[in-house]
C-alpha cells in the first residue's frame, strides 16, 4: 500500500487516500484511491504504481480501464488502487461509498504538498473536507 501510494505521489496525484475494506468485501482488504486532472497524468501514475509494484514482488492480478485513460483500477489481490480522471472522481465519488471504512494513515509524502496533494475539491482527504483557497486570483 505504501509503495502504490509513495508511487503515486511522485507522480503528482491528487487526493492520496487508502481505505480498510476488509469488514466490507472478501475479494480484497484495501482500496487506495488517487487522481489526476488529465488522462496522460493517470497513466503516468498507473505506469509509475506498476513499476514500483513490480519492483517490490506484487504481482498485477487484473487491469483494468488502461485504454481511456479516465478510471484505471489495478488488482493486487490485498489492494485494489483506483487512479481516477479528477471528472470521473467527482462523479463517481467513492469517498462517499466507502466512507463508514476505516482510512488507512499513509506515508506523509504522500499525504500532502506537491506529489501527494489532498483531495480535489470537494472532496473529503484523510482531514476532511478541502477549504476553497482565500482571495483566488489575488498575488500578494
Amino acid at each position: 500500500m505504501e509503495t502504490a501510494a509513495l508511487a503515486a505521489a511522485d507522480k503528482l496525484a491528487d487526493g492520496i487516500i487508502a481505505y480498510d475494506v476488509s469488514d466490507q468485501l472478501v475479494i480484497t482488504d484495501a482500496f487506495l484511491l488517487c487522481s489526476a486532472p488529465n488522462d496522460r497524468q493517470v497513466k503516468a501514475i498507473v505506469d509509475e504504481i506498476e513499476l514500483r509494484m513490480r519492483q517490490a514482488g506484487a504481482s498485477l492480478v487484473r487491469r483494468e480501464g488502461e485504454r481511456e485513460g479516465r478510471w484505471v483500477l489495478l488488482d493486487y489481490l490485498d489492494v485494489v488502487i483506483h487512479v481516477q480522471h479528477s471528472e470521473e472522481r467527482t462523479y463517481y465519488s467513492l469517498e462517499r461509498i466507502w466512507k463508514d471504512c476505516p482510512s488507512i494513515p499513509l506515508p506523509e509524502l504522500a499525504g500532502a504538498g506537491p506529489g501527494g496533494r489532498s483531495a480535489p475539491r470537494g472532496h473529503p482527504g484523510p482531514r476532511g473536507p478541502q477549504a476553497p483557497p482565500l482571495n483566488p486570483g489575488r498575488t500578494n
